[in-house]
C-alpha cells in the first residue's frame, strides 16, 4: 500500500466533502509557528492540528516529551474536524515529514484506513502553484469510531525485551548519528541510545525535500529482512514516524512505534543507556 501521496494524487480531493487535508505545520522551538502559518495560508478546506495540543498528551513522569494523546480526546478532535471514519484524510506540513506523519500514525494507530502524507508538503503545493486561502472552513461535525490497532504500538516493556535481546525483534533508533552515539544531545537529559539498536535517522529517507521512493527505501533498510519485526523510535517518538512510513512504504509488515521513544526510556533510572566506544 502507498501511503506517500504525490501533490497530481491529492488535487482532485480539493473541494471533495470526503476528502480532508490536515496542517500539521509546527515548530520544535516556536510552538505557535505553525499555526500562526496556518492561519496566514494554508490549503483550502483544511484544517490545523498543533503537536502538542492536538497529537500528544499532558507531559509527566513518563511517558516522553511528546506522549500519547488520550485518544478519546483525539477522537473528540477528529470528530470537530470534519473526519468521519469514511474519509480520506491528506496530512501535510511544511515539508520536513515528521508532524504530517505524526497525524498519520495517529489514524492508523485509530483505526483509519485511507490517510496518506502530501510528499514534500505545503513547500511542495507552494512551489507548484497550487491555490491557497486564509479562509477558515466551515466544519460540519462527525462521528467517528475508534477501533484501536495495538499491532502498531511498542511500549517500554516490549522495548525492554528486544533492547535484552528476548526477541527477534530490531530496534531502530530514528536520531541523527550524534545523539544515537550519545556524542551530543541537545534536548534530553541523558545521551546515548537504547542498547541494542541500531542507526537509521530518519532524514536519510528523504531526498530534495520529498520521500525516497519504496525502491530506495528498500536499499536503505537491506540490513533488515523483510520478515523481521520491527520497533522505531527517535527522542519522543515524532520523528520516528517517517521511518515507520518508510519502512511500510519498502514493504515491511510488521512495524511499531514506541511513541515514548528515548525520553520515555530514560525516565526509568534503572534503564541502561549505550553511548560510543570511549564515551
Amino acid at each position: 500500500m502507498k501511503w506517500v501521496k504525490e501533490l497530481n494524487e491529492v488535487i482532485e480531493g480539493l473541494g471533495s466533502e470526503d476528502v480532508r487535508f490536515c496542517d500539521c505545520r509546527f515548530s520544535l522551538g516556536e510552538p505557535e509557528k505553525g499555526e500562526k502559518a496556518y492561519l496566514e495560508e494554508h490549503i483550502p478546506g483544511a484544517v490545523y492540528f498543533h503537536l502538542e495540543k492536538d497529537l500528544s498528551g499532558q507531559v509527566s513522569k513518563h511517558g516522553g516529551r511528546h506522549p500519547l494523546p488520550d485518544m478519546d480526546d483525539f477522537k473528540g478532535k477528529l470528530e470537530q474536524a470534519g473526519i468521519s471514519n469514511h474519509s480520506t484524510v491528506i496530512a501535510y506540513d511544511g515539508g520536513e515529514g515528521a508532524f504530517a506523519a505524526r497525524l498519520w500514525w495517529l489514524l492508523k494507530y485509530a483505526g483509519h484506513e485511507n490517510v496518506y502524507v502530501l510528499n514534500g508538503g505545503f513547500k511542495e503545493w507552494k512551489k507548484e502553484g497550487q491555490p491557497v486561502t486564509k479562509e477558515i472552513p466551515h466544519i460540519v461535525r462527525s462521528e467517528y469510531a475508534l477501533s484501536l490497532n495495538a499491532e502498531i504500538l511498542a511500549d517500554t516493556e516490549e522495548a525492554t525485551k528486544v533492547s535484552e535481546a528476548e526477541s527477534k525483534k530490531t530496534l531502530i533508533d530514528s536520531r541523527e548519528a550524534k545523539r544515537y552515539l550519545g556524542i551530543e544531545e541537545p534536548i534530553d537529559k541523558k545521551a546515548g541510545h537504547i542498547p541494542g539498536a541500531v542507526n537509521y535517522p530518519w532524514t536519510d529517507g528523504f531526498a530534495s525535500g520529498k520521500y525516497r521512493n519504496a525502491e530506495e527505501q528498500r536499499k536503505r533498510f537491506s540490513s533488515i529482512r523483510l520478515e523481521d519485526p520491527v520497533i522505531v523510535y527517535c527522542g519522543s517518538g515524532v520523528t520516528a514516524a517517517p521511518n515507520f512510513i518508510a519502512l511500510k512504504e519498502a514493504g515491511y509488515e510488521n512495524v511499531k512505534l514506541y511513541v515514548g521513544s528515548f525520553s520515555d526510556w530514560i525516565s526509568y533510572p534503572e534503564n541502561p543507556v549505550a553511548q560510543a566506544a570511549g564515551k
